[in-house]
């Protein structure tokens, strides 16, 4: 009896996965604190598997309606999932936790967490584990910060910490060689935003190329290729105005080469300590003189996920399973190059509800031809078969293309944009054009092969 039964379920069992040995139809549930993962949920639903997604936030709840189921309470979904996915930094205790039960998950762990909310944490470990990074200062409180800047003039990177570096526009990269500049915005900070900002930093400022090498992490090792991209943060095109989330990224997968050796290789062992599964992703500005770590990234990027799925050719419900299962596999991927194009509207890149009422709340997001081909959703809701803006923050859609060169991968992407209208919409127009000269310099260094 007990081998018969052995037997049949084995047999069952077989009939329910396909040929890579993973189930035809999975149940993901997907956990967010401020709906950042509704792409991805929606492409897995779209593949035939059962997805059901949490927001925490209760103003990004109408987020992905009508595109994703959704759940209230993500700890009643748990026993239902068979992979669960959580989005964002914070959730590393419960990530750690459900991995012990034997759950599949992809997401932090309470080492990677303070990897990336803590920057002198963060530094510590990056210097520890060999790399170079460029001189820091750490601060609890402004007039400490006042005072070491007026005591030692130099250009500086000004770096809020903890909850506050999600206020992308509060980080200032000064300009004046004798810190002008960032001594007035912390006066500034000090007053108005002295009860917000409670640890911050002060790098040294240094010249080059702003690279990013990024990985997928199966809980033992990093599975290739490598993802090399670009984050053009400012505003508006020509690197102006203030700090962003992301404007748009440009990137390309890549085998092993001087760039991840330098950064990812070297926390691999940090990694698998704490059983870490998700992506992973150092940012940093490389010159003549070598590779400096600016900060960890220890979570999906975003727009990088939504370009990095403009990339992948294997369905992302087969490439989660096998990350969370800790499965050795080699991602499909496209060749040459991925640009992504972030479409905003009021009031982004600030928060302010009162102006995203006024100016975007419901706007309709037309397609002037029936062709969906390299979009992407963020804050977006389909109501009546219509798209609509959801949320509070104006950033809707990410806006794809691919190429075997940098040129053909923009040209598409701004082709789509092309085919997108939203009331009151804007973008860069120059995500991927400084390619041409990074890439000559990373060239030159010897980086890049």
């Amino acid at each position: 009896m007990p081998n018969n039964f052995t037997k049949n379920n084995t047999m069952v069992e077989k009939k329910n996965e396909n040929n890579n040995g993973m189930p035809k139809k999975i149940k993901f549930l997907f956990v967010s604190n401020e709906a950042l993962i509704g792409d991805v949920a929606w492409q897995v639903k779209k593949e035939g598997h059962d997805a059901k997604y949490y927001i925490r936030d209760k103003l990004e709840q109408d987020v992905c309606d009508g595109f994703v189921d959704k759940c209230d309470d993500w700890q009643k979904e748990v026993d239902w999932a068979d992979v669960i996915v959580f989005d964002d930094i914070s959730f590393g205790v419960q990530a750690d936790k459900l991995r012990k039960q034997g759950k599949f998950v992809v997401g932090g762990s309470a080492y990677t967490d303070k990897l990336e909310d803590d920057r002198e944490f963060g530094q510590d470990e990056m210097k520890n584990a060999g790399m170079t990074i460029i001189p820091n200062y750490n601060f609890t409180n402004f007039d400490a910060a006042i005072k070491f800047l007026t005591e030692n003039p130099d250009r500086y990177v000004l770096k809020p910490s903890g909850k506050a570096q999600n206020e992308k526009e509060l980080l200032f990269v000064g300009n004046e060689v004798d810190g002008r500049d960032v001594l007035e915005i912390l006066e500034r900070y000090k007053k108005n935003w002295g009860n917000k900002i409670k640890v911050f930093q002060l790098q040294k400022h240094v010249t080059g190329v702003e690279v990013a090498i990024g990985g997928f992490f199966n809980g033992h090792d990093f599975v290739m290729p490598i993802n090399i991209n670009f984050e053009h943060k400012k505003l508006f095109p020509g690197n102006i105005g203030p700090s962003t989330g992301e404007m748009g990224t440009s990137m390309f997968w890549a085998k092993p080469n001087p760039l991840y050796r330098a950064t990812l290789e070297k926390l691999k062992s940090k990694l698998q300590e704490c059983g870490y599964v998700g992506y992973f992703d150092i940012n940093t500005i490389v010159n003549a003189k070598g590779i400096h770590p600016l900060e960890a990234t220890s979570r999906f990027g975003y727009p990088t996920i939504n370009i990095q799925m403009e990339g992948i050719t294997m369905p992302m419900g087969e490439f989660l399973y096998n990350l969370a299962s800790g499965k050795d596999f080699e991602i499909k991927t496209k060749r040459g190059f991925q640009v992504g194009v972030v479409i905003a509207a009021p009031p982004f890149p600030f928060k302010d509800p009162a102006s995203f009422k006024r100016y975007s709340e419901d706007a309709l997001i037309i397609f002037k031809k029936p062709n969906y081909d390299g979009a992407h959703i963020a804050d977006v809701k389909l109501i009546d078969n219509e798209w609509r803006m959801a949320g509070t923050s104006g950033y809707p859609l990410i806006m794809t293309g691919s190429g075997t060169t940098m040129d053909e991968a923009q040209k598409e992407a701004y082709m789509h944009v092309e085919n997108i209208l939203i009331p009151n919409m804007f973008y860069r127009t120059d995500i991927g054009a400084r390619w041409t000269q990074d890439s000559d310099r990373l060239q030159t260094w010897g980086y890049l092969y």
